[in-house]
């Protein structure tokens, strides 16, 4: 049995969640997400709580176990909380600009990258440093997506650490070339 599974997921005031047809609806302050469940786990929600239940002891019912289990947490608190993932980008002639929910990036390419951000995700460039992206949402699944997908255009080089990264990421640097001595 998984030991992630097994925990009860405590359900906060405000929040609504409902589990019928396979279909699980949590309802809170920020929006509603729905997710599509296995028939191999079943939700149980009583006393402010839901707990995972696998159907079968089945290989493939305990590993849906733990996931279900994480992802209904994690609607839960996106739907209360919401999340959020700051991207910094580095380097000279390096910046980024947000029309609605396009952003168009100057990357060191020789023309600008225009991206959609997709719906249910906003991005914003901080006001107190320039060159942060802050990209946030109620699913956590759409925001790493989207944070992933922008840090891509030009991911952090190890040299001089030039490009699109984590805020938290540590770049490992390397070396330049080293002189010869003659």
């Amino acid at each position: 049995m998984s030991r992630i599974g097994k925990l009860p997921i405590e359900i906060p005031s405000g929040v609504e969640v409902k589990f019928a047809d396979g279909v699980l609806t949590v309802k809170g302050p920020k929006g509603e997400l729905k997710q599509d469940i296995q028939p191999l786990v079943k939700l149980e929600i009583a006393d402010n709580q839901i707990v995972v239940v696998p159907q079968a002891e089945t290989k493939e019912a305990r590993s849906f176990h733990g996931l279900y289990r994480s992802l209904t947490a994690n609607m839960v608190e996106g739907v209360t909380k919401g999340y959020q993932k700051r991207l910094e980008i580095n380097g000279v002639g390096y910046r980024a600009q947000i029309q609605g929910q396009k952003i168009t990036l100057s990357l060191g390419y020789s023309h600008p990258i225009e991206y959609q951000v997709p719906e249910g995700v906003t991005a914003v460039i901080d006001k107190e440093k320039n060159n942060v992206i802050v990209v946030s949402g109620i699913s956590k699944q759409k925001v790493g997506q989207t944070a992933a997908e922008i840090r891509d255009f030009r991911k952090p080089e190890p040299y001089k650490g030039k490009g699109v990264k984590y805020e938290d990421e540590h770049i490992r640097r390397k070396a330049g070339k080293a002189a010869s001595a003659a």
